[in-house]
């Protein structure tokens, strides 16, 4: 009975975060598009929130994806957040 309500709260837990803390607190996968026509200059974490920093695409520039990704000590936990550029 005691494993069943944990494991309730726990996946009730998972589920009710954003996909930002998700990945960052329990690893896993992300992905985080981009408005049209901005380039990626730089990304970082503050506590459970993504903050990116854009510039307008100029003609030359091609639409990419970026791995964000968390190295962690013990290769227990990692997470990766896929930022998807569109012309």
């Amino acid at each position: 009975m005691r494993k069943t309500l944990l494991g309730l709260v726990l996946g009730l837990g998972l589920f009710s975060c954003t996909e930002n803390s998700r990945v960052k607190n329990f690893g896993g996968e992300g992905d985080l598009h981009l408005p049209s026509g901005n380039k990626l200059v730089n990304i970082t974490w503050k506590e459970n929130q993504i903050w990116y920093l854009t510039r307008p695409m100029t003609s030359t520039d091609e639409a990419v994806t970026y791995t964000f990704k968390e190295e962690s000590s013990f290769g227990v936990i990692q997470g990766t957040f896929f930022i998807h550029e569109h012309k």
